[in-house]
């Protein structure tokens, strides 16, 4: 099965999904209808030769995919409100909902690296281990990956977040599809797993594992020319600074194992990610898959090609 390069993300009712050139969001109205927000969109890494170099390409991708992640988010929410504000016979207030839904982003960020990032270097320097880096940073990475694990598995147990994970998985089973060579209808989809190996959850175990190796040499690093081990401050700075070339080096880990899927060490390799999307993805229904599909196909042109073809027509 070939790699290709599409990639999503699950949204609140929807999918967004990424080509080569065009990002298109489908998200399933209240009133059951399938609304498409389509934009072009080159990335850089092709645009700028020096942003498509290995591991550069990767910082980039990931502050790309940040950017259109909280973008599609904020769309589908705003979409949602709108349904629910039309639902209780108020006059959708798009500019205050924008507003909160962009505090909201910011504060949502701010929260994530204090809590996944910051905490983590906390608990490891109240354990005592400060001076042995390799020691500190597989204690954070163990903290950081426990929190993550109790994080994505709480909310699986809410409804709301339950449908949205229901959706990544029929992102997965759509790319599966896709590559498969079918036709981009939802029934061609329901046979995949919706396990994928170039899914976000499997970078992020990848980046907490590398993680543990690259600052356990930067702290080491540190340690060797200044005598002392690094204060926390001081080592947060380091990590976080040091965190674009974890993501460079964990996007083309991620990218190689989904071209080596049928590889038998990579298929060893990545059970790990799978294992995590039994958690972050569950089985979709058609009209979930029907959504994604929509989503697929925008992405790929294909919407705009059979309307192109029917205008030609008449």
């Amino acid at each position: 099965m070939p790699d290709l390069n599409v990639g999503g993300q699950a949204v609140i009712e929807g999918v967004m999904m990424r080509s080569a050139d065009r990002v298109a969001t489908a998200v399933r109205r209240a009133s059951g209808e399938i609304e498409i927000q389509s934009n072009d969109f080159v990335s850089l890494t092709k645009r700028k030769k020096f942003m498509g170099l290995p591991i550069i390409r990767g910082a980039v991708s990931l502050f790309e995919m940040l950017v259109i992640g909280i973008r599609t988010l904020n769309y589908s929410a705003s979409v949602a409100a709108e349904d629910i504000d039309k639902a209780e016979g108020k006059e959708p207030n798009n500019k205050s909902n924008n507003f909160m839904l962009g505090v909201s982003a910011v504060i949502a960020f701010a929260l994530g690296i204090g809590i996944f990032f910051f905490l983590p270097l906390l608990f490891s320097q109240l354990a005592g281990v400060k001076k042995e880096a390799l020691w500190f940073n597989l204690i954070a990475g163990a903290i950081r990956a426990a929190m993550f694990l109790a994080y994505v598995w709480a909310l699986s147990k809410f409804s709301e977040f339950r449908r949205v994970f229901e959706y990544h998985g029929a992102e997965h089973k759509s790319i599966f599809a896709y590559e498969s060579g079918e036709d981009l209808v939802a029934e061609n989809a329901v046979k995949y797993t919706r396990l994928h190996p170039r899914c976000g959850t499997s970078f992020i175990l990848i980046v907490v594992l590398l993680a543990i190796l690259t600052y356990s040499i930067s702290d080491t690093i540190f340690y060797l020319i200044t005598g002392y081990p690094p204060a926390l401050l001081t080592r947060f700075g380091i990590h976080l600074l040091l965190l674009p070339l974890v993501a460079g080096v964990s996007y083309e880990l991620l990218k190689l194992s989904g071209k080596t899927r049928d590889n038998k060490l990579t298929q060893i390799m990545i059970q790990p990610g799978l294992w995590l999307q039994k958690i972050t993805t569950q089985e979709p229904d058609l009209s979930q898959l029907e959504v994604a599909m929509a989503a697929l196909r925008s992405s790929l042109g294909m919407e705009a090609a059979a309307k192109a073809e029917a205008k030609k027509a008449k």
